[in-house]
C-alpha cells in the first residue's frame, strides 16, 4: 500500500463505508478502504437485508392515500426513541431531527439519482404500542427496494468500483485493524494484521490466521465497521436486564460472523466516547435457517398481524404484543415468563398471505428484479417458495391437521414446559367466536380490521379474518420463535459531521464514525426503539455526512 497516498482511510467496506467513499470520490479525494473480509463481502450486512427504507411523504405513500409529514414522522420518532439521557442523548436527538428531515426532503431523491427504485406498495412496519403518543409508525412508511439489499449496495458500489479502476480508490481486503494510530493527539492512521487469503463465498465465516502486519496513514480515518450482533458475549455483557429482563440463554444471530464489534473497543481505546451500550434491537420472531450461510444463521419472520402469539407456557401474549407491533415490548413479555422462546399458531391461509422472510436471499423474485416472477410468486395460490421451504424443512415449524397433533409436535421441540392442548384450545376458540362479526372486543382482531382499511395491507399483507380452527383454512401451523440478535443502537458518539467525540465532548481530531458502530449517528439516533426501514437509511445518512465532512477536512 506504500505506493498509494490516501487522503482518507475507511475502515469497513459495508454500506456506510461505501457511501462515505462515494462522497469522498465525488469531491476528488483518494480513498483507501480496509476490510477484514474478502472482496466477496463488499457491502457487508446490507447485502443480506430486505432493503427496507423509511421515506416520509413519498410519492408512493401519496398514491396510496397515506397522509404523512415531517411533523408526524418526527413525533413518531421522538416518542419511540424516548430520549432520556441528557448527555448521552445530546447528539442522538440532533441526529434524529436531521435524519427525519433527510427522510422527508432529500433521501428519496438522493437515492433515485443513483438509480435506486422502490416497489409501489408501502409496508406498515412496527405499528406500535397502541397509543397515538407512544412508540410506532402512525402510518405505513416502509418502502421496499426493488432489488432488496444487493441493489442498495450496488448503487454505491458501482461508482466506487469505477473510481478503483481510475486509481482513485484502493481496497485492502483481509486487513484487520487492531489499533488507531495517534500523533500528538490526532488520529493519523491505522495499524493491524493482514489475514491469510480467503476465497470463501460471501457471508461464510473466515479464518483469523495472521499472514503479516500493516501500518497506514491518512489525514482522516473513518470507522464504519458495524455493530456487535454476532458477538453474543458482548450482547450479554451489555444486555439491559433492568429494562428487558435477563438475557436469553438461547440466541441466534441474524448477521454474519464478522459482525463482531471489535472496532467499538478499539475506537474507545483511542479516546472515542462510547454511549448507550445497553440499547440494542433484537427480534422475537427468529427461526433457524434450514440452509445456513453463516454459523447459527437465523432468519426473521416479518409477520402480518393475524397469527395468535403464545408464550412458552401456552398463554396468549397480552395486548398490544401482536405480530409486527412493538418489538422490544414483546421481547420483554416473552422473557418475563422465564423462557426465551414463544409460539405463533396460525393457519395455512395466514401463512400464505402474511409471512415474509427477512433477507435478500429469501426473496429471490424481488432481489432479482424479476417482475413476472414477483407477480406470479405473490399472487399464486400457496405460500411463496422460500416460506414454503421453511414450512417443510425448518426445525421450528410444526404442521398438523388438528390441534392435538399440533400441540404434540410443539412439545417435541419445546425448550421449556409441556403445553396443554385444552389451554390452547380454550384461548383459540374464544378468539374464533369473535370472528363472526365485523367488530370485536378482541384487540388483535380490531387491529387486523384497522390494518385491512389500508389498501396495501388488504391486497398484499393481511389475511381476511377467519377461524383458526376452521379446517377450510388448514392445515394448522405452529412456529417456535427464538430471540434473533440484530442491531446495535448505541455506539461511538459523533457530531452532525460524523466527527468522533471524546469524553469531554470535543472532537477527536482526524477520526470519524458512521453506520452501526456510531449507533447509526450520534451514538444512538434511534434511542430505545426503531421505526424500521431506518437501519440502511442510517448507514446512508451518516456515511454521507462523514464522507462530505472528511472531504472538506482534507482540502
Amino acid at each position: 500500500m506504500t505506493d498509494f497516498e490516501a487522503d482518507a482511510i475507511v475502515v469497513g467496506a459495508g454500506l456506510a463505508g461505501l457511501v462515505a467513499t462515494h462522497e469522498l470520490v465525488k469531491a476528488g479525494r483518494r480513498v483507501l478502504v480496509l476490510d477484514q473480509e474478502n472482496r466477496a463481502n463488499l457491502g457487508g450486512q446490507a447485502f443480506w437485508s430486505l432493503g427496507g427504507l423509511l421515506f416520509v411523504n413519498s410519492p408512493e405513500q401519496r398514491r396510496l392515500g397515506i397522509k404523512d409529514s415531517y411533523e408526524l414522522a418526527l413525533r413518531d420518532w421522538l416518542d419511540s426513541a424516548g430520549f432520556d439521557r441528557e448527555d448521552e442523548d445530546l447528539w442522538a436527538r440532533k441526529w434524529a431531527e436531521a435524519y427525519v428531515r433527510f427522510a422527508t426532503y432529500e433521501k428519496r431523491d438522493y437515492l433515485h439519482e443513483l438509480g435506486l427504485r422502490v416497489t409501489p406498495l408501502v409496508g406498515w412496519a412496527e405499528r406500535g404500542g397502541g397509543k397515538a403518543g407512544g412508540h410506532g409508525n402512525s402510518v405505513p412508511r416502509f418502502h421496499l427496494t426493488w432489488g432488496t439489499g444487493p441493489e442498495v449496495v450496488r448503487v454505491f458500489a458501482e461508482p466506487v468500483l469505477a473510481a478503483e479502476q481510475r486509481g482513485q480508490v484502493r481496497f485492502a481486503f483481509r486487513h484487520q485493524v487492531d489499533e488507531l494510530v495517534e500523533t500528538d493527539g490526532v488520529v493519523t492512521g491505522v495499524r493491524g494484521t493482514v489475514l491469510e487469503p480467503s476465497d470463501l463465498p460471501r457471508g461464510k465465516k473466515s479464518s483469523r490466521v495472521a499472514a503479516g502486519e500493516f501500518e497506514l496513514s491518512a489525514s482522516a480515518v473513518l470507522v464504519s465497521s458495524g455493530g456487535i450482533g454476532h458477538n453474543h458475549e458482548l450482547v450479554r455483557q451489555n444486555w439491559p436486564v433492568d429494562r428487558l429482563g435477563p438475557a436469553p440463554q438461547t440466541m441466534i444471530p441474524g448477521v454474519p460472523a464478522h459482525v463482531d464489534g471489535r472496532m467499538i473497543g478499539i475506537s474507545e481505546a483511542a479516546g472515542a466516547r462510547v454511549v448507550n451500550r445497553d440499547r440494542m434491537w433484537h427480534y422475537v420472531e427468529g427461526i433457524h435457517n434450514w440452509d445456513p450461510i453463516w454459523p447459527d444463521h437465523a432468519i426473521r419472520i416479518i409477520p402480518g398481524p393475524s397469527s395468535m402469539w403464545f408464550d412458552a407456557n401456552g398463554q396468549r401474549l397480552p395486548a398490544p404484543n401482536f405480530p409486527g407491533f412493538d418489538t422490544l415490548q414483546t421481547l420483554k413479555a416473552v422473557l418475563s415468563t422465564g423462557y426465551d422462546y414463544s409460539w405463533f399458531v396460525l393457519t395455512q391461509s395466514i401463512l400464505e398471505k402474511e409471512f415474509m422472510l427477512s433477507g435478500s436471499e429469501q426473496n429471490p423474485d424481488i432481489t432479482g428484479k424479476d417482475l413476472k416472477q414477483t407477480l406470479l410468486s405473490r399472487a399464486a395460490k400457496g405460500a411463496p417458495g422460500p416460506v414454503d421451504a421453511f414450512k417443510r424443512h425448518g426445525v421450528d415449524f410444526v404442521v398438523a391437521d388438528d390441534l392435538a397433533t399440533l400441540v404434540d409436535g410443539m412439545n417435541k421441540i419445546a425448550r421449556g414446559p409441556a403445553l396443554d392442548v385444552s389451554t390452547l384450545e380454550r384461548q383459540i376458540v374464544a378468539r374464533d367466536l369473535e370472528v363472526g362479526n365485523r367488530y370485536s372486543k378482541d384487540l388483535q382482531l380490531m387491529a387486523v380490521a384497522n390494518a385491512r382499511k389500508f389498501v396495501g395491507d388488504r391486497v398484499a399483507r393481511v389475511a381476511k379474518p377467519h377461524r383458526i380452527l376452521d379446517p377450510a383454512h388448514g392445515p394448522l401451523i405452529a412456529v417456535r420463535l427464538n430471540i434473533l440478535t440484530r442491531k446495535t443502537l448505541g455506539g461511538v458518539q459523533t457530531d452532525l459531521d460524523s466527527r468522533v467525540l471524546r469524553a469531554d465532548g470535543a472532537p477527536l481530531p482526524g477520526l470519524y464514525a458512521a453506520g452501526e458502530v456510531a449507533g447509526f449517528g450520534g451514538g444512538g439516533v434511534h434511542g430505545y426503539n426503531a421505526l424500521e426501514g431506518t437501519f440502511l437509511g442510517g448507514c446512508i445518512f451518516s456515511g454521507r455526512a462523514a464522507g462530505r465532512a472528511m472531504a472538506r477536512a482534507v482540502e
